[in-house]
């Protein structure tokens, strides 16, 4: 086949067999555990003590 013969048509790429939907919620799950945890708000927390100490 020469150079000229193999740009008439452009190849088809194999398609994976997963969805838009599944790949955007793996996408989703991986950011969620990737992401370490959010410090307590200070104000929260000294409200909290305070009641421990109340009980």
């Amino acid at each position: 086949m020469s150079a000229t013969e193999s740009k008439g048509q452009p190849q088809r790429f194999a398609v994976a067999g997963v969805s838009m939907r599944d790949l955007l919620a793996a996408g989703e799950a991986a950011a969620l555990v990737s992401t370490p945890p959010r410090a307590p708000d200070p104000e929260f927390s000294e409200s909290a003590s305070a009641h421990r100490e109340a009980a």
